[in-house]
């Protein structure tokens, strides 16, 4: 049987391309935007992040901004203060040593919270020497440098003028007011507390603390006094009479030792083994006290006699017959 012969529709046409394909429609060439169109689209996107509190992203659209223009002013101060806000000090500090020279403020609070008063110090001598001594962020990082120094008076003299020109109700206000407090107490333990606890120590102790050995010998000096006035006083004896301390994991849970009652010592006997048994017992009879459960108990007792000796007994017992 001969083969079917394909219809002139699906055999081509010679000279002339198939129309079985579609053709494929190519879209216009996309537009290279511009270096300032780029720039604008990107710092868009940094503010609605800054906005938003996305403060990590912010920071790699800085960059992006930065390795299109390493030299933008508006980027370099955005990506400090991000660095800042999200507490990367060692990185702020790197690109303030790179790109921003002249940010000693900065610096100096960068390095006043990775610990390096020192270098701090030196900085914010200059910004003073300079006029910027009546700088508010210049007068609290001060304070913050006295404080963590030891320097109490002249920390709680800076919070005292700043607390005067803070407006109320603000966070500012409040922060100088919490370290100002704190300065206080340190204040009050090295005038007065401090001069008390020297006055109740031991004669001995307080002439080697006043006679200020040089550093090197004063914990020795300090160990020997304080051993020689603990034997003289006995306190290593008392230390070894003292009771020792219960261990948290051997008490049961809810006990306080101390406080919480000691437990019945007949707890482990049987209940007609208690002495309390008898007491239960005149309770569950009479219905009243312990007192009276015992008289009761015992009148009975004194009933029974009579009735065995022909007295008249009024308690439970068999009918005559």
């Amino acid at each position: 049987m001969p083969a079917p012969k394909p219809s002139a529709r699906a055999r081509p046409v010679a000279g002339k391309p198939s129309t079985t394909k579609s053709k494929q429609k190519k879209g216009p060439p996309k537009r290279v935007l511009s270096l300032p169109d780029r720039l604008r689209r990107l710092f868009t996107s940094l503010c609605a992040q800054i906005d938003g509190g996305h403060f990590a992203n912010a920071v790699k659209t800085c960059d992006k901004i930065l390795r299109l223009d390493p030299q933008d002013k508006d980027a370099l101060q955005t990506k400090l203060f991000l660095l800042l806000q999200t507490e990367q000090y060692s990185a702020a500090l790197s690109l303030l040593e790179k790109s921003q020279p002249s940010s000693a403020f900065e610096r100096a609070y960068s390095l006043y919270r990775l610990q390096r008063e020192d270098e701090a110090t030196a900085i914010l001598d200059e910004l003073k020497a300079g006029g910027q001594s009546e700088d508010r962020g210049v007068q609290h990082l001060e304070a913050q440098l006295n404080y963590r120094q030891g320097i109490y008076q002249s920390a709680f003299d800076l919070y005292n003028q700043l607390l005067d020109t803070a407006e109320p109700h603000t966070e500012e206000h409040s922060d100088v007011l919490v370290n100002l407090q704190a300065a206080q107490r340190h204040l009050d333990f090295i005038n007065t507390d401090y001069l008390h606890a020297l006055d109740a120590l031991d004669p001995v102790l307080v002439s080697a603390l006043e006679t200020a050995p040089p550093p090197a010998q004063a914990s020795s000096v300090l160990a020997s006094t304080l051993g020689a006035s603990a034997s003289a006083s006995g306190t290593v004896a008392a230390q070894k009479s003292a009771p020792k301390k219960v261990r948290a994991r051997r008490v049961p849970k809810g006990v306080i030792p101390g406080v919480t009652p000691a437990p019945d010592p007949e707890r482990w006997l049987k209940k007609a083994e208690r002495a309390t048994y008898t007491q239960a017992r005149g309770k569950k009879k009479g219905g009243g006290g312990a007192t009276q459960g015992v008289v009761e108990s015992g009148a009975a007792a004194a009933g029974g006699a009579q009735s065995k000796s022909g007295g008249a007994g009024h308690g439970k017992g068999k009918k005559k017959k």
